[in-house]
């Protein structure tokens, strides 16, 4: 069996930075002024951007 250094774990995770695994999905719920009926919004984006999209049109 093959064993993998902590060391090379690192490496590899530094190497896939910009990967899937940075990005979450987001559902926002948004009703409509005149008919009452809600509505969703459902994204992938990065999870630096969360708070941000939660913060956009409250």
């Amino acid at each position: 069996m093959a064993k993998v250094s902590k060391n090379a774990r690192v490496a590899q995770r530094a190497a896939n930075a910009g990967s899937g695994r940075d990005f979450v999905k987001v559902i926002k719920s948004m009703k409509d002024p005149e008919t009452g009926k809600y509505t969703y919004k459902e994204l992938m984006i990065h999870k630096d951007k969360v708070k941000e999209f939660f913060a956009e049109n409250k």
